[in-house]
């Protein structure tokens, strides 16, 4: 069987503290979404924790993710909505989730992977605004 660097780094990350329960949905359209359940989210959030989706594009990991989404509850702890967020269903799912218009600075196809992506996520969910 051959394995594609999406599922090699899906494993990689799967191994990583934090991650056992992550789950990739792969799609026919050659994209993926990840799942990571439980997120722990710092104080100033309305949860302890949030579900976190990553959509993997064609082309991965030339092409890097971009945004973010999260569960569609997930606000302020004061109720407001978090910055440069809003509630779409763009992932494709019937389900719209809180996405985060959030980028990397900086991505290298041969060294960066799905690990490294979330800690830009965990950064900005410790970048309570």
């Amino acid at each position: 069987m051959v394995v594609d660097t999406i599922e090699r780094h899906f494993e990689r990350l799967r191994q990583a503290p934090g991650y056992e329960r992550a789950v990739l949905h792969r799609r026919g359209d050659g994209t993926a979404v990840l799942e990571v359940p439980d997120v722990v989210l710092p104080p100033g959030w309305n949860a302890p924790s949030t579900t976190v989706y990553v959509l993997v594009p064609v082309g991965y990991p030339v092409a890097k993710p971009d945004c973010f989404w999260a569960s569609e509850q997930l606000r302020l702890a004061h109720g407001g909505m978090p910055t440069n967020t809003a509630i779409n269903s763009n992932l494709g799912e019937p389900q719209p989730k809180l996405w985060f218009s959030f980028h990397p600075a900086s991505w290298a196809a041969n060294s960066d992977d799905l690990y490294t992506y979330l800690k830009v996520v965990r950064r900005r969910l410790a970048d309570v605004r």
